[in-house]
């Protein structure tokens, strides 16, 4: 039976905003994250792996962008959004440019140079997309690119190396390369979108800049439940990241040193799966219903997380079914903090504001998590294997994510008792 949502969308503009929105943000991995499929063998630096400290440095760079963002993107301006977004991305290409060009490890400071712009790109693509009718259906599209590119680019990667003999430190200048034709045009294809009409503004609320007051007064409205999932985004976030650019190393150990096509093809079904169940949850009209929904799924993806370790280390799942189905709880629960759920609260509780706001917030101390597990994996615990590390970071995750989706749901269920007293906020 379809919804209204479904019956209301104008699918022309679905298919042209879903197409452009997915290879913008799509093309963005080709520029960070290809030189994590290289091994680096042998190479290190004050006693530490080469690989780790550019993995490191590069995370801090996109750690710090994520803070700025939260003032940047809260605050652009519709019409400078184009001019962002690829002045950022040939920025980032020109580091990797550096990368190859300087000799190690005085190259690992362009790694960090590489991530400070690249950290802005989701804001701004998403900025292109939100506060319409479909736009948690486009967010589910534009997230699932991220579900697929790394392992895409990476694969692409692997290629130069192994067909070209292209060195691990040119790979990834040459990898963004081939990108750039394709991010020019997906780019150009975002900025002719049209924006949110009045259908889009009275169902979703008008999408407007925010000041630092504004901001403010929106976070401390709804401290409660915010801070418990950027707590949960925290970990989860680490989780993802590491498992992201650690995945050579997780498949060599469990038997798939030899395929170059495992990241992708093993992300295929994530990505599929997730899609199915956020674009249904994305297609239902009643925003409180949606937003209640959205809790479930974080609950669930959370015990299958933890589940699925469960299963493998007691040998009854294969390994392959394992990284698939604890990757598809990881990004289950992943996706919707990147804009969809945020979405769907803003339009709840008839907040004026702007997603990028509240994204910013749970990335920049996601990705500030995420640097905190690779230094305290290879200073503190630099004897446990990465499986194993990554097997405990499950279980640590899967029980913070129950934890903090149950104080949130009931937080928020108060909150929307009291919306018409406290939450008309036209900041």
């Amino acid at each position: 039976m379809k919804t209204k949502l479904l019956q209301s969308i104008n699918y022309s503009f679905f298919v042209k905003a879903a197409f452009a929105s997915f290879g913008a943000y799509f093309c963005m991995y080709a520029f960070r994250k290809p030189f994590t499929v290289a091994l680096f063998d042998d190479i290190s630096f004050w006693g530490v792996d080469y690989k780790i400290l550019l993995i490191i440095s590069q995370i801090i760079g996109y750690t710090l962008s994520k803070f700025v963002g939260i003032k940047l993107i809260s605050e652009m301006q519709s019409k400078h959004r184009i001019w962002y977004l690829v002045g950022l991305i040939l920025l980032a290409e020109f580091f990797l440019l550096g990368f190859a060009l300087t000799p190690a490890p005085y190259n690992i400071f362009f790694m960090f140079l590489n991530g400070l712009p690249l950290g802005m790109i989701w804001g701004i693509v998403f900025s292109f997309i939100e506060g319409r009718k479909s736009s948690e259906l486009l967010g589910v599209v534009l997230c699932s690119s991220f579900v697929v590119s790394s392992g895409m680019v990476k694969s692409v990667g692997k290629f130069t190396m192994d067909v070209f003999g292209v060195t691990e430190f040119w790979m990834p200048f040459i990898t963004g390369i081939c990108f750039i034709p394709l991010l020019i045009l997906f780019s150009y294809l975002l900025n002719k979108l049209p924006e949110p009409n009045i259908e889009d503004n009275v169902e979703k609320t008008k999408r407007i800049p925010l000041n630092r007051k504004e901001r403010f007064t929106i976070f401390r409205a709804f401290s409660l439940p915010l801070i418990s999932f950027i707590s949960f985004y925290l970990m989860l976030t680490s989780l993802r990241d590491f498992r992201d650019n650690f995945s050579r190393e997780l498949w060599d150990v469990i038997g798939y040193a030899d395929s170059s096509s495992i990241y992708t093809i093993s992300e295929i079904p994530i990505a599929i799966f997730v899609f199915i169940i956020l674009g249904i949850t994305g297609s239902i009209v009643n925003n409180y219903k949606a937003f209640k929904i959205y809790h479930y799924i974080l609950f669930f993806g959370s015990i299958l997380i933890g589940l699925s370790t469960y299963l493998f280390h007691l040998h009854i799942i294969s390994p392959f079914l394992w990284m698939t189905v604890s990757g598809f709880g990881l990004y289950l629960c992943y996706i919707p903090f990147n804009g969809i759920f945020y979405d769907r609260m803003i339009a709840t509780y008839q907040i004026k504001a702007n997603v990028g706001f509240l994204v910013y917030i749970s990335d920049a101390f996601g990705y500030l998590g995420s640097i905190c597990v690779l230094l305290f994996k290879n200073f503190l615990y630099q004897d446990i294997s990465w499986l194993d590390f990554f097997m405990n970071a499950t279980y640590c995750v899967a029980g913070l994510g129950v934890f903090t989706t149950l104080i949130s749901y009931i937080s928020f269920c108060q909150l929307y008792k009291k919306r018409n007293e406290y939450y008309e906020l036209s900041v």
